[in-house]
């Protein structure tokens, strides 16, 4: 398990778009990363992010809706370990292990077995890999592997919710879509989802699948994200600040901005109208934890509009925005001077009080 864990940790990457969040992994063989399509479905361009690499934004090369599969360009000049593809079918009762970022949380590592190894899906047709290994929201698009190391399935749903039946695209699909890409290696490719022909740019019948006739969209034919309302109000703050929003979106309504050695958290809530902005500074330490609080305390009477709360060990500074009071100007002050205090006190707070600086996992 543990030499699985160290295999993966640096080959498998978190997506972002602007409507959802997931996993992908990297094959060095192909030079691809993989996800699956309902992953990176609406976008042309997204944002990636892993331990081999600083985030950054990726381009859907491949796209597949009847097997939800997706190929998305990997980072420039990264080292990636390299993994592979079982040759050997996946039976009931094997051991498995899914890797991804459920929920946000990055790299968990899930083990369970297989319950059904050729779980046929009628409405699709296609056979999916049964385990009570937990997949959630956020494992889509990850690796299932077995107890070698090596990929079977790619993590794609779940059923009702249940963190204990999930399902796993078996690998031969995958290695299908391999090949047919590789022919024409680097070009922008969607699958016809009436005849299952690849579809390139250069082969494109003016919207149409050449040989069928079916209507077709490749990735390129995506128009960019436009945010609307609030949400380009605040993406609109956050690109005055001096961040990448591209990088920042972790779906319609959520931002994540690293600012220092701060995670900054913008949540947008429609219903109740509250514009929620967390910025995780520092953890708590073992020892000298009531003086900490103390020093938590006596800010909260300075600080005008933020707030010091502790969640779990984490020491959080929040503001709190009503979209209705929210426009560029103001809002950009008060976001502004939340990064900047957050660089002031995570200082303060490890030099004088012995917090724990966060890592890249926490």
């Amino acid at each position: 398990m543990k030499d699985v864990i160290e295999k993966y940790k640096d080959v498998v990457v978190q997506i972002a778009t602007p409507f959802s969040t997931g996993t992908g992994f990297y094959l060095k063989h192909h030079n691809l990363i993989v996800t699956n399509e309902h992953v990176v479905r609406g976008s042309k361009e997204v944002a990636i992010d892993g331990n081999a690499f600083d985030k950054t934004t990726s381009n859907v090369l491949f796209s597949d809706p009847h097997h939800d599969l997706a190929f998305l360009t990997p980072p420039a000049n990264t080292n990636f370990k390299g993994i592979k593809l079982t040759l050997d079918p996946i039976s009931d009762g094997d051991k498995v292990i899914a890797i991804g970022h459920p929920m946000g949380l990055k790299y968990t590592f899930t083990q369970g077995i297989v319950s059904n190894a050729t779980r046929l899906m009628q409405e699709k047709d296609l056979n999916y890999i049964q385990t009570d290994a937990a997949i959630n929201p956020g494992n889509s698009g990850g690796p299932l592997v077995n107890e070698a190391g090596d990929v079977v399935g790619i993590n794609t749903m779940i059923f009702n919710n249940s963190n204990n039946l999930g399902f796993a695209l078996d690998v031969q699909y995958l290695k299908t879509a391999l090949s047919d890409y590789k022919e024409n290696y680097g070009k922008i490719a969607s699958r016809c989802q009436s005849c299952s022909n690849m579809v390139y740019e250069d082969t494109i019948d003016a919207g149409y699948c050449p040989h069928c006739g079916s209507k077709i969209k490749l990735p390129s034919d995506l128009d960019d994200y436009e945010p609307t309302g609030i949400a380009k109000t605040l993406e609109t703050i956050i690109s005055e600040a001096g961040h990448d929003v591209k990088l920042s979106r972790r779906g319609p309504s959520h931002w994540q901005i690293e600012n220092g050695s701060a995670k900054v958290h913008i949540s947008y809530y429609p219903k109740s109208g509250y514009i929620m902005c967390d910025s995780f500074l520092v953890k708590l330490p073992k020892q000298n934890i009531a003086s900490i609080y103390e020093f938590l305390l006596r800010e909260n009477d300075k600080l005008e509009g933020m707030s010091f709360s502790v969640h779990h060990q984490d020491v959080v500074l929040s503001l709190v925005i009503y979209d209705r009071y929210l426009n560029p100007e103001s809002g950009k002050s008060l976001i502004t001077r939340l990064f900047e205090k957050s660089d002031h006190y995570d200082d303060i707070l490890v030099d004088n009080y012995g917090a724990i600086w966060k890592t890249d996992d926490d």
